[in-house]
């Protein structure tokens, strides 16, 4: 599973390619010095979840954290969840440093296989999470048994676009489109967002433009205890 924000860079053969989709490859990337991601919140967490009420938030494939501290910073309790322990360690230091880390709590999970085990969080949210052979439906399909009644579900990648053209087969073919993703909820979180989002970005010194599959999906509140 390879989780992108902003740009990527991973390029190379398939066979080279594929361990990138394994927390070994990830925890050896997050074990260096160098800072892999921006730091920024998402752009489109920011535009969605600055419309929302804060309360309880699980953010998977959280990676060094920029989520889950805007998140934290703007009221939410906040779990960050990943598949690499090194970038668990990385997300917890950079969120002390932020002086969010007393509300912030990390979970060790791979998302192929996330189970919510009864926990459930107003919005449940990743980004840029592309597991291979297409399986981010069944990733949706875990992630929406821990949202709340009447909490959210935000999804977001990378749509096929030319600013991808140089991806080896295997990272190209986890690329998405939001409606692709709608078979993965459950009849009772609907769906108020399915739509490919431009947004721009400098590459190499060219400015392209890329688009954020983005969906974004409500569960109905609980309704009324009913009298006996």
């Amino acid at each position: 599973m390879s989780r992108h924000e902003h740009e990527h860079e991973d390029g190379g053969t398939d066979g080279a390619d594929a361990s990138m989709f394994e927390p070994p490859a990830w925890d050896e990337r997050y074990s260096g010095e160098q800072q892999v991601w921006s730091g920024e919140p998402n752009v489109q967490l920011v535009a969605e979840a600055s419309r929302l009420t804060p309360g309880t938030a699980l953010d998977v494939g959280c990676g060094e954290g920029g989520d889950v501290i805007w998140l934290a910073q703007h009221g939410w309790r906040v779990t960050g969840a990943d598949f690499s322990a090194s970038g668990l360690a990385r997300a917890a230091r950079n969120a002390e440093r932020a002086g969010v880390a007393d509300r912030v709590d990390w979970w060790q999970v791979d998302a192929r296989t996330f189970t919510a085990d009864g926990r459930t969080y107003d919005l449940v949210t990743t980004h840029f999470l592309h597991p291979p052979g297409h399986g981010m439906v069944e990733v949706v399909r875990r992630l929406a048994t821990a949202v709340a009644p009447g909490g959210h579900l935000l999804v977001v990648g990378h749509a096929p676009s030319e600013a991808f053209a140089h991806l080896a087969t295997s990272h190209h073919d986890a690329l998405l489109l939001a409606e692709e993703l709608v078979p993965g909820l459950p009849d009772d979180l609907e769906p108020i967002v399915v739509d490919q989002r431009p947004r721009t970005v400098v590459r190499d010194g060219r400015t392209m433009e890329i688009h954020d599959s983005t969906l974004l999906a409500r569960r109905a509140p609980a309704g009324p205890a009913l009298p006996e």
